[in-house]
Formats: structure tokens, sequence, C-alpha cells
């Protein structure tokens, strides 16, 4: 009985078969002590890779946003507790169109974000690997976070601006807010229309961004490379 249980656990910790399938007999499961250097940070590159990608898939399409209610931006917060006042004074198409165009904003910003995530992964050395690897659920999607939003938000901040400049609302906005920043009543996130789409894009990019990283961890068989089913699923024994 003993002998059967602990085969039952050598087999479920099994990762990575080769393609076609190994039998059951010749099959050796892999330990975190048996994973390489190089093996960890290809692995992790890999995962990470795939979750970037995917959020970016996910967002930098028409309705990315828009049409997902954990991601959705809201006017800013100025605008959305006047949503009464703007409809009284007939501007309630002006603030529908001023929604829709900032979540229009951002779907296009994130695309801009591929080429700084491959930098980062580029630049990731296997100590950093590591430290991920047996990290939280989201420690990959913090370390992006923490290298590359300076970067994103240079590159965002443009692209925001070219499609919510368009919207007239956007600007009379912006000149209240500037003002009701420098009196204080505004927030300094909120001073203007694109840096406040900007920083709305970054957080919904990382949320999804870490939801993919969680689901790779969660089963890293199902939705990973080879490397992240050596490495994940070696860790996870």
């Amino acid at each position: 009985m003993k002998q059967h249980f602990t085969r039952r656990r050598a087999v479920k910790g099994l990762v990575g078969l080769a393609a076609g399938g190994l039998a059951a007999g010749h099959a050796q499961a892999v330990s975190w002590s048996d994973i390489t250097n190089q093996d960890a940070a290809a692995g992790l590159k890999s995962a990470l890779n795939s979750s970037t990608l995917k959020a970016i898939e996910k967002l930098g399409v028409t309705d990315g946003f828009w049409n997902n209610a954990r991601v959705k931006i809201p006017l800013p917060k100025v605008l959305e507790d006047a949503r009464g006042l703007l409809n009284t004074l007939g501007m309630k198409k002006q603030a529908e169109e001023l929604h829709l165009s900032i979540n229009r904003a951002a779907e296009s910003a994130v695309t801009e974000a591929k080429p700084v995530f491959v930098n980062a992964i580029k630049a990731m050395t296997v100590q950093d690997a590591k430290g991920i690897i047996s990290g939280g659920q989201d420690s990959g999607t913090q370390y992006f976070k923490s290298k590359t939003s300076d970067t994103l938000r240079t590159k965002f901040l443009p692209v925001v601006k070219k499609v919510t400049e368009r919207v007239g609302l956007a600007q009379k906005y912006n000149d209240l807010a500037g003002k009701g920043a420098k009196l204080g009543v505004i927030k300094g996130d909120q001073a203007n229309v694109e840096s406040y789409v900007t920083q709305k894009a970054l957080d919904g990019l990382f949320l999804m961004m870490a939801d993919e990283e969680k689901a790779i961890r969660a089963d890293p068989v199902g939705r990973g490379t080879d490397i992240v089913k050596k490495v994940f699923g070696a860790f996870g024994k």
C-alpha cells in the first residue's frame, strides 16, 4: 500500500513529458535541485513572455478595456460625480464620448508595451529569475511593474493624448482640473485626462498580467512550454 502511494505521488509530480509521451514505467520526476540556473532563467522568461503577450492581446484590441468590467476606466472622479449636472447642462453625449474615448486610448496605448517587456526579460538575471519563481503568485508581474512602469508611462502618454485631444470635453476638463490641482481640491493623478488614463491603462495591464502569471503557476503543464513545465512543475513539488 505504501509503495503504491509513493508511486502515485511520483507520477503526479511528473512534468515536461516528451512529445508523443513516455511509458509510466520509464518516467522520472524532476525536483527543484535538478533545475539548473539556465533552466530557471529560461523557464521564467518563457512564462513571463507568455503572460505579457496574452495580457496585451486581451487589452490592446477594440473593447479590450471597454467591455472588461475589471479594467474598464471610469471618468475622472470629478466628472463622474458631476454626471447629473452634465446631463442637466446638455452635455450627456459629450460625457459619454469622453468615457468611450479614454478606454479607446488605453486600448491603443497598451500595444506599445511589447518591446518594453521584451527588453526587461532580456535584462533579467538568473538571480532575478530564481527569486521570482520562488516568490508570490504575481512576483513576476511586480518585477515588471518596478522595472518598466516609468518607460511605459512615457510611451503611453502621447498615444493617449492623441486620442483624447479630439474630444472637446477632455480639454475643458484639463483646464478645470489644472486649476483644481493647484488649489489642492483635485488629486495630482487626475490633474489632466492624459495622465489619468495612462495610469489606469498601466493598472489594467498589470492586473491582467498578474492573472496570466497566476494561471501559469497554477497549471504549468496545461499552459506552459516544455521548459515552463519543467521549472514550475519542479518547484511546485
